[in-house]
């Protein structure tokens, strides 16, 4: 009986030791596949605190530079735009490899001709972005500014529509509605609640740029994601940093055309000598504004990358409650009746969207799921 056992227990270890080699390449896939989704989730959530923190830190420095005596609508357009220098020592990093796909691998790369008309053409875009941005925050409170941005989401949306075949499922349209609700919103308040002292006229201004700043920004991120999919096809680090460095650099040579064609920057040394925080001052706000923004950039792209233009843009979103209520400390931006109902409409049309990003992650799975039981279920037939 105990040489019975003895030869069980062998024949077990044995078993063991040789396992069944099918068994153990799931159970490796399926390790290989948690580490993946762990590791990318932690770069989706380092690209969400960059495009929290960016957005709001810069907008908070460009309410200030005006606020505190800058008038150059091109010098702020250019702060956006011009940081890009400091990310360049990221290219002698050995970049971080992103993706396995095989079939991103062995795509040829386009031709110098294809990418620098994709980086010029989206550089002329975003520049002209940056532009309308800058007048509206000089013509508008900081707190409606940051709410009739948050429209950004809705042209997002309707973009992705044609350009990357986002679908429209009642969450999404919800979220749609709320939006365009919040923004329009804006456009009854008080005078009383205008903090800026600038005319009724100067105010729409501010308003009506501000919405086509949202629409281009929105355009911008759609064309960036078409960009990615059909154009580069590749899921490298260095495709990130190119996509943003040769963007910013065409933007920030088309803003310094702007800039000497406006002849604004005769007005430079002067507006320094009179801005009210002092010289180091102006200039440390104009630094760590582009710096910010670049910050920004990191984040949005990246998260363009590892998710969706929608899902970049939903997380900007995000981040815009914030600033009204920095502005009102900071700034002491009034919230009235109307900017709050406007915040809570915007957080609900966010909420909605992100409740139908969450369905759709949860139905990818599910379908990733049975198909990985269909094909253990074929190779354990086999």
């Amino acid at each position: 009986m105990g040489e019975t056992q003895e030869l069980q227990l062998q024949i077990m270890v044995q078993e063991a030791k040789d396992g069944n080699p099918i068994e153990l390449s799931v159970t490796n896939q399926g390790t290989v596949q948690h580490s993946r989704n762990y590791q990318r989730w932690m770069r989706i959530a380092l690209h969400t605190f960059f495009v929290l923190s960016g957005q709001t830190v810069a907008t908070l420095l460009g309410r200030q530079y005006y606020d505190k005596g800058g008038n150059s609508k091109w010098m702020a357009t250019l702060v956006q735009l011009a940081g890009f220098p400091i990310l360049l020592p990221y290219y002698c990093i050995p970049p971080p490899k992103i993706s396995n796909t095989s079939s991103n691998q062995t795509t040829p790369p386009h031709s110098f001709l294809i990418l620098a008309s994709v980086y010029f053409f989206l550089g002329l875009l975003v520049a002209a972005d940056c532009f309308l941005y800058s007048v509206g925050l000089l013509y508008l409170p900081v707190s409606t500014y940051s709410l009739i941005c948050a429209s950004q989401l809705a042209f997002n949306s309707f973009f992705s529509f044609f350009l990357n075949k986002q679908k429209f499922t009642p969450f999404i349209i919800n979220s749609l509605v709320l939006l365009t609700i919040s923004s329009t919103l804006l456009v009854f308040q008080n005078d009383s609640e205008n903090t800026t002292g600038v005319s009724k006229g100067k105010y729409v201004i501010g308003f009506v740029c501000t919405v086509g700043a949202s629409a281009g920004y929105g355009l911008v991120l759609s064309l960036t994601q078409l960009a990615f999919n059909k154009v580069l096809k590749k899921e490298t680090f260095t495709v990130i940093m190119d996509m943003i460095v040769y963007t910013s650099l065409f933007a920030s040579c088309a803003t310094l055309v702007g800039l000497f064609a406006s002849k604004e920057f005769l007005s430079i040394k002067t507006e320094m000598e009179a801005y009210k925080l002092g010289k180091i001052s102006y200039v440390m706000n104009l630094v760590w504004t582009a710096i910010s923004w670049q910050v920004f950039s990191i984040g949005a792209v990246g998260l363009i990358f590892e998710t969706s233009s929608l899902f970049s843009n939903a997380i900007s979103v995000l981040g815009l409650p914030l600033v009204p209520v920095l502005a009102v400390v900071f700034f002491h931006d009034k919230m009235g009746g109307i900017k709050v109902i406007a915040m809570l409409l915007a957080l609900w049309g966010f909420l909605s969207f992100v409740y139908q990003h969450y369905l759709d992650d949860c139905k990818s799975k599910n379908e990733k799921r049975k198909a990985d039981e269909v094909v253990q279920a074929s190779n354990g037939s086999q």
